[in-house]
């Protein structure tokens, strides 16, 4: 499974929101991915990208949402599979919060994407805008997901647990969903074939003449500028801030160059 390959990050990063790695006794183990049997095709293009033997079969169930409940499965036992799978970054057991982006070379944008099918939305809101989202219980891959899209959109997102379940839900909306998800969910790639429909979907909206736009960049304050001007590390200081490297420097250049106020020490 080499990362660089979009197919392979697409999938790894599927798996890591939406794959569950079973860890038996002695070799044993197993692992899985169920998905509503809509989506079986996926799983089939999983099986034909894995040189192992694995099955994709078929089952309905009771769940909690459905008394009837009709799922695909696709199933991968092999040890050698699981063990280079969980070296990449893929826990055996529960990994919701543990879970981080691949510390090996790998595309970005199809490992994003990945996450998104499994465990994001795209589509509209119902006022009819534009957006994307991520849900996720891991810091790092929120983290991660908002340095990528600072820099595809420009758009700032401070990211903080939700009171009642404690997971990140970070979203993107109206010309900035546009930007993202033409980026993530391009021509050819691999996908869920519904999300990808609602992607294509996206780029077909304009703002109405009468809708004002609302400048969401994150300004600058007085603690930040005292942190920038104290150090001479722009990356260190660009990812303490959250903000991107460009912003930084030209920040710095401002506050050296023009007759902007400095900021006080006190």
């Amino acid at each position: 499974m080499d990362l660089t390959v979009p197919e392979y990050a697409y999938m790894f990063g599927f798996l890591q929101a939406d794959g569950h790695l079973y860890q038996g006794t002695g070799q044993k183990g197993r692992l899985s991915v169920e998905l509503n049997a809509r989506d079986i095709d996926l799983l089939y293009r999983f099986k034909n990208l894995t040189p192992y033997n694995s099955s994709v079969t078929e089952r309905s169930r009771s769940t909690n949402f459905a008394e009837n409940y009709h799922s695909a499965v696709w199933t991968l036992c092999s040890l050698e599979a699981r063990t280079k799978l969980n070296e990449l970054g893929l826990p055996y057991g529960r990994k919701s919060r543990t879970i981080t982006p691949p510390r090996v070379a790998f595309s970005r944008r199809d490992y994003l994407r990945g996450l998104i099918d499994a465990d994001g939305s795209v589509g509209y809101t119902g006022p009819g805008w534009p957006f994307v989202s991520l849900t996720t219980s891991s810091t790092a891959i929120g983290a991660y997901l908002c340095s990528y899209a600072r820099k595809i959109t420009g758009a700032e997102r401070l990211i903080n647990r939700n009171a009642r379940d404690e997971v990140y839900n970070i979203s993107y909306e109206k010309e900035t969903a546009q930007a993202l998800v033409a980026d993530l969910y391009y021509p050819g790639c691999l996908s869920l074939g519904r999300k990808q429909v609602k992607a294509d979907a996206l780029a077909r909206w304009i703002r109405p003449f009468d809708m004002r736009v609302v400048d969401s960049r994150r300004h600058w304050t007085a603690r930040d500028d005292q942190v920038l001007l104290q150090s001479d590390d722009i990356p260190a200081v660009a990812e303490e801030l959250g903000r991107t490297e460009k912003s930084c420097r030209v920040r710095l250049w401002r506050l050296r160059n023009s007759k902007m106020m400095m900021p006080s020490d006190g």
